[in-house]
């Protein structure tokens, strides 16, 4: 499940784990495909449809939590990540852009719960893609957090 605000970079992200190379789709519903729930930035950013995102996660075998390094709005509340059952990946979305901003990133991180490691991603470079996919695999194996961190 791929959770973070307006214009982070969701549904691209979602497209990539998911090896789609068509045209990008804007939408407000959730959409599922095999391996992603993308969730509409508009669940994240009232709080009164986090109760959605966890039921949502009910069907999720990992969570991507993701912060934009341009824009450092919070919009995550305190330890929202400890919320769910299965494991939470903290995801920087356009690390190219605003570097000075990453600190930030990882102090929201801590705040909203979600443990290390985090990974920064840049979409137009290929950084991060990866790594973030080998990540998700190792998780999906069945490997538990703790197994994947060491």
């Amino acid at each position: 499940m791929v959770i973070g605000p307006k214009g982070c970079g969701k549904t691209t992200l979602v497209n990539l784990i998911n090896d789609y190379d068509g045209p990008l789709r804007k939408t407000q519903d959730t959409i599922y495909t095999d391996l992603t729930i993308d969730v509409p930035s508009a669940y994240i950013e009232n709080a009164w449809m986090y109760k959605h995102i966890i039921a949502l996660a009910q069907d999720s075998w990992v969570i991507l939590l993701l912060l934009d390094q341009s824009r450092t709005t919070e919009v995550y509340s305190h330890g929202f990540a400890r919320n769910f059952r299965c494991p939470v990946v903290g995801v920087i979305t356009k690390s190219d852009l605003k570097p000075e901003n990453r600190e930030i990133c990882l102090k929201q991180f801590k705040f909203i719960g979600v443990r290390e490691p985090y990974f920064e991603i840049c979409v137009p470079e290929g950084k991060g893609i990866d790594e973030l996919k080998e990540y998700l695999l190792e998780i999906k194996k069945g490997k538990g957090l703790d197994e994947v961190h060491n």
